[in-house]
């Protein structure tokens, strides 16, 4: 890999991430490692190229297993050139609902960034508002082995794991309002993230506002349906209204969608390990969306499209997420 061409990093935008240390700003659109078949060599492929593309927010976790041939293959990006040093890198990686124990977390950290070849994070989040039995990772989490999430405790845990210097920024994903809400009546350091599903047709408007109002930054996933993977669909490439405005403007859909995001004042992570829509995905910062535009994305009928695992709460199981997400504790 000696011989692969230096890049020059793109313009991409940054957004400042409040209660991180140092003041650390994260690129607006970030690269995400979750795919279902799993390869380690594609992957690795698939970075070298986005790095090359101008990407350099990378996104993983524990439950994807992308950690190890993601930190490879960055390592080997670094050692060919291709970015000058670590410092060019906004790393995020998240804790699974197994190590989701107090005593657990800072274990769980280590783990990743030994995993990834890393002294530090550039950001570390609860995966999910959920904790279970130690052992084994997957999704979902057996019903058996789940646990309602102590969250001051797990929340100490992840403050702690900024100031030893581990990670840059600490958050969450998969929170709603009131689980926010409830993160601020206790945390020392505020969450920086949240990072939940959004797009188009899942527009999340009330937790926009909360985390507006709170600092804290959102970032979308499933952003264009995640269509093609285990739990994806094709609704939001396939929306008419979408694919009109994308033709007006000389567009594609997927296109049309991360402008949507960037103009709504959201981060994003998208995953492709094509070449060509790496690329395009990155060319939607010099166009913009019209006001009709808005307006007819704003009628969309709104409504989840990630199936959501059943999960209990200390007051006995709950049906869904949805009941915890909508009418929680």
């Amino acid at each position: 890999m000696a011989n692969l061409p230096q890049v020059a990093t793109l313009n991409i935008p940054e957004v400042k991430l409040s209660s991180s240390s140092g003041g650390r700003n994260m690129p607006v659109i970030g690269t995400g490692t979750a795919a279902h078949p799993f390869d380690e060599t594609v992957l690795k492929d698939a970075v070298l190229e986005a790095i090359k593309a101008g990407y350099r927010h990378f996104d993983t976790a524990s439950l994807y297993k992308s950690e190890k041939p993601l930190g490879e293959a960055l390592a080997e990006a670094i050692e060919a050139g291709l970015i000058k040093s670590r410092d060019e890198l906004f790393v995020t990686s998240k804790l699974w609902c197994t190590d989701a124990h107090h005593h657990l977390v800072l274990p769980a950290l280590k783990n990743s960034l030994r995993m990834l070849q890393l002294e530090y994070l550039d950001l570390y989040l609860i995966h999910w508002p959920l904790s279970a039995k130690p052992g084994k990772i997957g999704f979902p989490v057996p019903k058996d082995e789940q646990l309602p999430m102590d969250f001051n405790s797990v929340w100490a845990a992840m403050e702690d794991c900024q100031r030893l210097g581990l990670t840059k920024s600490i958050g969450v994903s998969n929170f709603s309002c009131k689980k926010l809400e409830n993160m601020f009546s206790f945390a020392t350091i505020p969450p920086s993230v949240n990072q939940v599903e959004i797009s188009p047709l899942w527009q999340q408007q009330k937790l926009r506002e909360l985390c507006k109002s709170k600092g804290v930054v959102l970032t979308a996933y499933s952003l264009l349906g995640s269509k093609g993977t285990r739990l994806g669909t094709n609704e939001v490439m396939d929306n008419e209204t979408l694919k009109e405005i994308a033709k007006a403007h000389n567009k594609t859909v997927s296109q049309v969608c991360l402008r949507w995001a960037f103009e709504q004042g959201l981060t994003f992570v998208v995953k492709s390990f094509n070449k060509e829509r790496m690329r395009e995905n990155l060319q939607i910062f010099d166009w913009e969306l019209t006001s009709d535009d808005h307006k007819q994305i704003n009628e969309i009928k709104q409504h989840r499209l990630m199936p959501i695992p059943e999960m209990v709460s200390p007051f006995g199981p709950f049906k869904s997420l949805q009941e915890l997400w909508d009418g929680e504790i």
